[in-house]
């Protein structure tokens, strides 16, 4: 089959060398001739750019950007950049994105990009009264930070409610909570957040008596969800001698220990994030915020639990869900400072931040999928310890072609050790 120029399936593409694989991409028009030196690291972010994002600057730190393909999001091809030092994670979205494109690819869908900021508010003398009195003044408080950010506001942005909260049992007794919505359009949206809450901070205190003590957003974006899905018809199941049947029911057992144990909820949540973090990370958005957004809201019933979900439809195929936080964005930051964040979303094709939280929730199921599948058929190893070996031999002093064959003999072996690997080595240098 021919691949259409703007198809995220590339046939071979694991096969090709560097520079074809830029040149294949440039050919395609994912890419421009010079947005090639910034992925070699020439045109990249320099020390200079560096100082001024981070204190005490000494150094830069790279990690490898690889492409997840075969990505089909809401009926568009996409080609994912993905910077991640764990081996199989692209190769494993990369393959499920294939399987889950049979069955007409992702479906996803964003709620609109609200965030919440939080007010604190100690020593109120009538917390009920207080809270009453808030509301009240809700329009006036809205509008008093409707206009703060201009340029917000112009692409319809702003704020968009208040809520109050009591909070009655605490270590240091009752305070009200104020939270304030608010709409920030493409931007991840802490900054905008944080100043209006700053700006409502003493108007809050005028209303309430009280004493307004943090002012902050909160990564709990429970208003700002993302959800994915996808199914995979059962003919494309079958796997190195498992049946198809097999397979889905697998994965669906497997899936079921997640959703009813939290130790296994944990590492299944991770394997979603592995996925998730290496676009949010090459894109230059705060992959720490998107965690902690992630886990919170996997205990938000109160209990740690899965955050995807996997079951059989009626024509026996394997269906997945999943829904998740996504606060991130595609104006300032990093991802306005960083050449290479700039350029992947260039790759990515995205204009909206919320076309981009569709495609990496797309992505965390897809390695969900990849990981849930390898445990339940040949084991988690065998795939992962096969890429691992490269690394391995490369640890171990292995270069060039040498690398490639060393890690063979390791896989073949079952040995992946750095010990075992420098015993290979030296045998070959003494001959």
């Amino acid at each position: 089959m021919t691949d259409s120029p703007k198809s995220s399936r590339i046939s071979g593409f694991y096969d090709l060398s560097i520079e074809m694989r830029h040149a294949e991409l440039a050919q395609r028009g994912f890419l421009d001739p010079e947005d090639i030196p910034v992925l070699e690291g020439q045109n990249g972010l320099t020390l200079e750019q560096a100082q001024h994002m981070i204190e005490n600057v000494v150094g830069m730190y790279s990690l490898p950007l690889g492409l997840g393909l075969n990505f089909l999001v809401n009926g568009r091809d996409v080609i994912v950049p993905m910077a991640v030092e764990e081996p199989s994670v692209v190769a494993g979205a990369s393959h499920m994105a294939k399987l889950a494109r049979a069955g007409g690819g992702f479906t996803a869908h964003a709620t609109p990009p609200e965030m919440i900021g939080q007010m604190q508010i100690l020593d109120v003398p009538e917390p009920h009264l207080a809270r009453s009195a808030i509301l009240e003044k809700k329009a006036d408080l809205l509008a008093e930070v409707s206009g703060i950010d201009p340029v917000l506001k112009g692409l319809g942005g702003g704020p968009r409610d208040l809520e109050v909260r009591l909070i009655e049992e605490s270590p240091i007794g009752a305070f009200l909570v104020v939270h304030l919505i608010y709409d920030v359009r493409d931007a991840m949206g802490a900054n905008a957040v944080n100043t209006a809450c700053e700006r409502l901070a003493p108007h809050i205190e005028t209303i309430t008596g009280g004493r307004v003590h943090l002012r902050i957003l909160s990564n709990l974006a429970d208003r700002r969800l993302t959800r994915a899905s996808c199914t995979i018809p059962l003919s494309e199941l079958a796997f190195r001698g498992f049946s198809p049947e097999e397979v889905r029911d697998g994965v669906i057992a497997a899936w079921a220990f997640a959703a009813s144990d939290p130790y296994r909820a944990a590492t299944h949540n991770k394997g979603i994030m592995n996925g998730v973090d290496a676009v949010v990370v090459a894109t230059g958005n705060d992959w720490r915020a998107v965690e902690a957004g992630a886990h919170a809201y996997a205990a938000r019933d109160g209990r740690y639990t899965s955050l995807s979900t996997w079951s059989s439809d009626g024509a026996g195929n394997l269906a997945g869900e999943l829904e998740m936080p996504m606060a991130v964005g595609i104006v300032g930051g990093a991802t306005k400072v960083h050449p290479a964040a700039q350029v992947a979303l260039k790759i990515m094709g995205v204009t909206t931040a919320n076309e981009l939280a569709e495609i990496i929730v797309s992505v965390g199921l897809a390695q969900n999928l990849a990981a849930l599948r390898a445990l339940a058929t040949e084991g988690i190893q065998r795939g992962h310890m096969s890429l691992h070996a490269r690394q391995v031999a490369i640890a171990a002093g292995a270069q060039r072609e040498d690398i490639t064959r060393l890690a063979q003999q390791l896989v073949v072996e079952k040995t992946v050790r750095i010990d075992r690997a420098k015993e290979i080595l030296a045998a070959w240098n003494e001959k």
